[in-house]
């Protein structure tokens, strides 16, 4: 599919929107007479009890002042009918970042026997969303307010909760597992998904670019009991939860949290869960008001809702979970100079510069790759579900769809470790913007252009290994 396919406007959004439908080519068990899956659900609300400080944009020096919405963590358990198990959470944060998923991934594995490939971390990247640390050295965020350490015992003491809340919800989850139809098919992303790399006389910054790429899929899971009763939906849109403004220090869902909850509203008893696709470079328009996140969300939910009504394609075993840690490149630098250079282009940049400078400073060497997994879950011959790590750019939906195929493929990003931006080669090209800033928690550094090849190579790699037909 060509980049230009992947533009605004009714046709590229309509053939987006055909193409995602179609079937895989290869065999596929037929449909029997009894449901092939089994699947469990559970959830919990994680808005955190006791004031902590928030993530996702620079706010004043203080813990939050209030709650706009609840937010949640979802769990979806699956079992096909050879006992093979994935286990989905999702969760209304801003990303949960490699220490913490790490001891999440821990827990559930003790509770549940699962191992690290079966378990699959979303998040809806909500920029009012509680900060998340397991440790005060760990690198947190350029631009963030420094929590005291009081105030930071109590984010400590909420993320350990929340890891727990996981772990709980992972077990009830599974041990909730009934027979169940699984069927999935796309819409189309509303108006207010906007890619937001506006190239400008000084270079490329935040703004809005009706000519620039974004990811029009709407994909959307159907849970449904034997009889036919909806008893999940899960749905993506790729696109940054930024609809709530800055000046506002409160806890929210964001339109992701606004979309599940028109969703749970629509159908009474019915678990909704947003999993966050490849949204780094777009944003909603316009933005800037909770009464805007809340429209946009309904907005989203009522394509969701429109698309359920539809006839989907049916999901049919087995389930082949893999994952897979990458090692992806980053930029060596000479000298200071070289970093002064960097930190010249935006103020994200000089943080990062000034984190290496200090590296060499110590006498340290600084880094010369980032670890960070890489996951694909392969549904019989019907869908392909690639969970890729950190803010990842639209271009990877692209890319992968031309790579594997355009067939029965859903890509999403925020997955199990929320390390920085994941750039393509082109951005990294283009410069500007804050998508080529590279790592900003739990590391430090910049990726070079090989980290598109590193990461295209290892999808295919393991689409081949679960069993996905690759074109010539």
């Amino acid at each position: 599919m060509a980049a230009s396919h992947w533009r605004r406007g009714a046709r590229a959004r309509k053939a987006a929107l055909l193409v995602g439908m179609l079937p895989l080519l290869a065999p596929a068990e037929a449909v029997p007479g009894e449901p092939v899956w089994k699947v469990g659900l559970a959830r919990a609300k994680i808005t955190p009890e006791k004031p902590v400080f928030l993530i996702g944009y620079r706010r004043p020096p203080k813990p939050f002042e209030g709650v706009i919405n609840d937010i949640f963590a979802k769990a979806l358990a699956l079992e096909d009918r050879q006992g093979r198990r994935g286990l989905l959470i999702t969760t209304d944060l801003v990303g949960i970042q490699a220490s913490v998923a790490r001891r999440v991934c821990a827990r559930v594995q003790e509770k549940s026997g699962l191992v690290e490939e079966q378990i699959l971390l979303n998040s809806s990247h909500t920029h009012c969303g509680p900060l998340l640390s397991l440790d005060p050295g760990e690198i947190s965020p350029p631009g963030k307010a420094t929590p005291s350490p009081e105030e930071f015992r109590e984010t400590v003491a909420y993320t350990k909760q929340l890891c727990d809340k996981l772990a709980e919800i992972a077990a009830e989850a599974l041990s909730d597992l009934q027979p169940a139809r699984l069927a999935w098919g796309t819409g189309t992303a509303p108006a207010f998904v906007v890619n937001r790399r506006k190239p400008g006389p000084k270079g490329i910054w935040l703004g809005a670019n009706p000519d620039g790429p974004i990811d029009p899929a709407v994909a959307v899971l159907r849970v449904t009991a034997p009889g036919g009763e909806l008893r999940a939906v899960v749905f993506g849109c790729a696109c940054h939860s930024t609809a709530v403004s800055s000046r506002h220090n409160q806890i929210c869902g964001d339109y992701p949290g606004f979309a599940q909850e028109y969703l749970e509203t629509l159908h009474p008893g019915v678990q909704a869960m947003f999993m966050m696709g490849c949204g780094a470079d777009a944003a909603p328009r316009p933005s800037g008001a909770v009464e805007l996140a809340r429209a946009h969300g309904a907005s989203l939910g009522k394509e969701v809702g429109r698309v359920l009504q539809t006839e989907l394609s049916p999901i049919r075993g087995p389930l082949q979970t893999r994952m897979q840690r990458v090692e992806l490149p980053l930029r060596q630098f000479k000298s200071d100079d070289e970093l002064k250079r960097l930190g010249l282009q935006n103020w994200i940049l000089a943080w990062v510069a000034g984190q290496l400078m200090a590296i060499r400073r110590r006498g340290e060497k600084p880094p010369t790759h980032y670890s960070c997994p890489i996951a694909l879950w392969q549904f019989g011959g019907d869908l392909t579900l690639v969970a890729l790590p950190g803010e990842t750019v639209v271009d990877y939906s692209i890319l992968l769809r031309q790579r594997l195929g355009p067939d029965g493929i859903w890509v999403a990003g925020y997955n199990n470790d929320l390390f920085g931006y994941l750039p393509s080669a082109r951005l990294l090209a283009e410069g500007g913007g804050i998508e080529t800033m590279g790592l900003y928690y739990g590391g430090v550094g910049v990726f070079t252009p090989q980290v598109e090849e590193v990461v295209l190579d290892e999808v295919c790699r393991l689409a081949k290994l679960a069993g996905r037909p690759l074109p010539p």
